[in-house]
């Protein structure tokens, strides 16, 4: 009890620092914060209690899709419906965001209520009495990781931002260059290499697996946060491939050597499976959640409206050329689903329609987010029991065949080709395809293999959103591909999905393409009150 009273009063430390960053209290300071400092890090046990309470708030931060980001809906792997109660969505699908969007407030508020808790841990866990070296670098480097990693997605999604480092809220705060942002982010990644290769006990260690914040998971966020710093809007070009290449490798070698205990699952459909929920030695980083504490809420944002499982929220589902270009094999298998069980209790496939057409959305569908009704089972898409609303299968944020792709693009975009870029890279294929067909050689140009990786990696995460580091919407943003997608969205094709059977996009998109669209407008309360804000 004494503990568990302990925990409550770090939380509501932390939270009482948070408060000033909700909208309605932007402007209205307190002095509750800084008692909150005084009241913590007063022993040893206070910087588990630290961490604690900032797993929670990243955890409430990524529990549902309107906390989690709406602006994955850039990408070519997912649409949504079009019409319903999606505007919030469809105008991130449409590329035309306005700055009264509804959901925008808590991707805004829940990304700066990551950065104050991990400033929190970071400006004070020095001062805790009596915490070993090895204590206060490992919690300094999980607060520096968890605050890079809140910055990283502010920066792609709003460009530049305030740059806040105490705990108190400037509330003139100007906006701070978009390199300035991203040279913070690498900077606090470095910091966060001083983590633990593996954690040995509880609560960061379950089933042998690291469920915090490790020396590896740094090591790959820096890998990927490089690529896209070669990328688009900085095209710092060859250099910052090369820095990717090289922090990939590390975690590939580490992986190899046993430092690390990462290693692909064999089968693709274990990596999103409850089996492995709680044991999957391919995620570097994961968040965990448990249905009795802090749920998550992706288990049916995929399914459509008119699917029999209990209803779904058709909050997105799949593009039409994604899934037509997505290669066959197992992958693709477990990846939608094989056939959509509708409201008349018949399996069907996702193109299938009435004569005249009747249903509101005809689409493919991602099954990676879903989850039995009975805590602890697998998912059945053929049975028609009512799903669960509140789930807890852990949102993944980053897998190991994500840093073999990554590494495989960074070699190939830097002008090289090697054995082990081609090697690791096959992994990945051979998994997808259930076989070893070995498609990737040494032969390739370098061009040919970062173009496969980038496609492997785009299959390997299509349709995932929750809490990833890289989803394919970052990808076609730091490639700048997200215009070309706009340009074929607003022609719409017809595409034959089967034969004499051809579906379209019911999301319309239209305008002229802006490099604006690339951002998302400052949320227009948070402009009211922070003049800076505006563009």
């Amino acid at each position: 009890m004494r503990t568990f009273n302990r925990i409550c009063k770090m939380l509501l430390g932390v939270w009482m620092l948070l408060g000033a960053f909700a909208c309605e209290r932007f402007l209205t300071e307190e002095p509750k914060g800084r008692l909150a400092t005084q009241m913590l890090f007063t022993n040893r046990n206070d910087v588990n209690l630290a961490l604690n309470a900032l797993y929670q708030i990243v955890a409430e931060a990524q529990f549902a899709n309107h906390y989690t980001g709406t602006n994955f809906l850039a990408g070519d792997d997912i649409t949504t419906h079009p019409a319903s109660n999606k505007q919030p969505l469809r105008e991130h699908d449409q590329y035309e965001v306005s700055d009264n969007n509804s959901w925008m407030p808590y991707l805004w508020q829940q990304r700066w209520a990551m950065v104050k808790a991990a400033n929190f841990v970071i400006n004070n866990v020095e001062k805790t009495p009596e915490a070993t070296p090895e204590e206060i670098r490992t919690a300094l480097a999980q607060a520096h990781y968890w605050r890079a990693y809140a910055y990283f997605y502010l920066v792609q999604t709003w460009g530049p931002v305030p740059v806040m480092l105490e705990e108190q809220v400037d509330y003139n705060a100007p906006l701070v260059p978009v390199e300035e942002i991203y040279d913070l982010v690498v900077e606090d990644l470095k910091k966060a290499e001083e983590a633990p290769d593996r954690y040995t006990s509880a609560p960061y260690m379950r089933n042998g697996m690291n469920i915090a914040v490790s020396r590896g998971a740094a090591k790959a966020t820096l890998a990927y946060v490089y690529l896209s710093m070669a990328g688009w809007p900085l095209n710092r070009g060859t250099e910052y491939y090369q820095l990717a290449a090289a922090k990939a490798k590390e975690v590939i070698d580490g992986a190899e050597n046993g430092t690390y205990y990462y290693t692909l699952l064999d089968e693709y459909r274990k990596v999103y499976s409850w089996e492995y929920n709680d044991q999957n030695p391919e995620v570097i980083l994961g968040i965990y959640y448990n249905r009795d504490r802090t749920a998550n809420m992706s288990t049916v944002t995929d399914f459509l409206q008119d699917m029999q499982h209990g209803g779904g929220w058709d909050d997105t589902h799949g593009e039409i050329k994604f899934w037509k270009e997505f290669p066959e094999g197992p992958r693709k298998d477990a990846s939608y689903f094989p056939k959509l069980l509708l409201n008349d209790g018949v399996l069907h496939d996702w193109w299938w329609d009435t004569d005249p057409p009747s249903r509101a959305v005809v689409a493919p569908c991602f099954i990676k987010s879903a989850e039995g009704a009975v805590r602890g089972t697998e998912f059945d898409y053929t049975d028609p029991t009512a799903l669960v609303y509140d789930g807890e299968k852990m949102h993944q944020v980053i897998r190991l065949s994500e840093v073999y792709c990554w590494y495989a693009e960074a070699i190939g975009r830097s002008g090289q080709i090697n054995a082990q870029a081609v090697e690791v890279l096959n992994r990945v294929r051979n998994r997808a395809d259930g076989k070893e067909t070995n498609l990737y050689t040494t032969s390739m140009t370098p061009e040919q293999l970062a173009e496969a990786a980038y496609n492997e990696h785009g299959w390997e995460i299509g349709g995932y959103y929750w809490g990833c580091i890289a989803s394919r919407a970052r990808d076609m943003f730091r490639m700048y591909r997200i215009k070309d997608h706009f340009e074929y969205r607003k022609q719409n094709p017809m595409i034959e999905v089967a034969p004499g059977v051809f579906r379209n996009e019911a999301v319309p998109v239209s305008g002229t393409w802006s490099d604006s669209r690339m951002y998302v407008p400052y949320p227009y309360g948070d402009v009211i009150l922070n003049p800076n804000l505006k563009r």
